[in-house]
């Protein structure tokens, strides 16, 4: 089929190199400028450089509502528009001048986790699973009629990374599966239940920061959902920034005030966390290896070197042991 494609780093690379690969004729591709946003710069592979090494026509637009982009997708006279990790609305006269429609691309089982950063949310929240969604686009945000959704376990092995892997490799084929149900002429596809949606928003550094009161199994969940390269979960000793880069969960209940330093194992720290934890019931937050904001990666008891004292989520000027 001839298709305009609208994609913006890794996720948008791949998912045209897929339409490349089956043969489909990408008649144009809309791309992002690059960006100094920390997220965007991880995983930034140029949609604009493929454009250029295939000799496709480019345009480079913040928001695609404007006349030039318009006439532009007109005029490619494609039959169908494809958008993969595209980061602003797309209003109904743009998605829908093909005549068979666009085709958004979404990392994350919809109609849960519409919006920004799909992955580590859902890592941080504990979900047993995640995945990527081909469905239609209509005018409310990754919320139009799903044409295939595919999904992998979530295991207490599995970062962010390993997520981002497994859900990578999904794109091309989920993208190039659905166009072929779309050229066969399906058009009946599954609504989603907006019941169950959720919508989440850009992350910052505010959302890395840990605190103590969370459940331990939470703060183990933020620690692997910011591995590298992702921006590391963080909090203080002191004045002192730290970034925990590993963590694990210990075996036995740890009780006390949470983000008390408590007891060395191995080349990790045991840290106190949980709201309840002075009734001796939670495990406690095994730091193996940390961060300091002068870029030196330590095993956590390198870093700290006497027990006792605390962790805390803002800085503090009290002594900490």
């Amino acid at each position: 089929m001839r298709v305009v494609a609208f994609g913006y780093m890794t996720w948008g690379r791949r998912t045209i190199e897929a339409l490349l690969d089956a043969r489909h004729e990408v008649a144009l591709i809309v791309t992002h400028p690059d960006s100094d946003n920390a997220y965007e710069k991880i995983f930034n592979e140029s949609v604009a450089e493929l454009a250029a090494d295939h000799g496709i026509p480019l345009l480079v637009r913040d928001r695609a509502d404007d006349d030039e982009v318009r006439t532009a997708i007109a005029d490619a006279r494609a039959d169908v528009m494809v958008v993969s990790n595209w980061r602003t609305w797309l209003a109904p006269e743009v998605f829908s001048l093909p005549r068979l429609g666009t085709l958004n691309v979404h990392d994350a089982l919809l109609p849960a986790y519409a919006g920004f950063a799909p992955l580590n949310w859902a890592l941080i929240n504990d979900e047993p699973e995640v995945g990527v969604t081909a469905h239609m686009m209509n005018a409310e945000f990754d919320a139009g009629d799903v044409v295939l959704q595919r999904s992998t376990p979530i295991t207490d092995d599995d970062t962010i990374v390993d997520l981002f892997d497994r859900t990578l490799a999904m794109f091309g084929p989920i993208t190039v599966d659905a166009l072929e149900l779309i050229a066969q002429g399906r058009t009946s596809w599954t609504p989603q239940d907006r019941r169950a949606a959720s919508y989440f928003h850009r992350r910052t550094e505010e959302e890395n920061r840990i605190d103590w009161t969370w459940p331990p199994r939470d703060v183990f969940n933020l620690v692997r959902a910011q591995v590298d390269p992702y921006p590391n979960a963080y909090c203080y000793r002191g004045a002192e920034r730290v970034r925990i880069t590993a963590a694990s969960l210990t075996p036995d209940a740890i009780g006390g005030t949470p983000g008390r330093i408590v007891i060395r194992r191995g080349t990790g720290v045991v840290i106190v966390a949980g709201a309840d934890a002075r009734r001796g019931r939670n495990p406690g937050v095994l730091v193996e290896r940390v961060r300091t904001d002068d870029g030196r990666d330590l095993d956590a008891t390198e870093f700290f070197t006497t027990m006792g004292g605390y962790l805390t989520s803002h800085p503090t000027s009290r002594p900490t042991c």
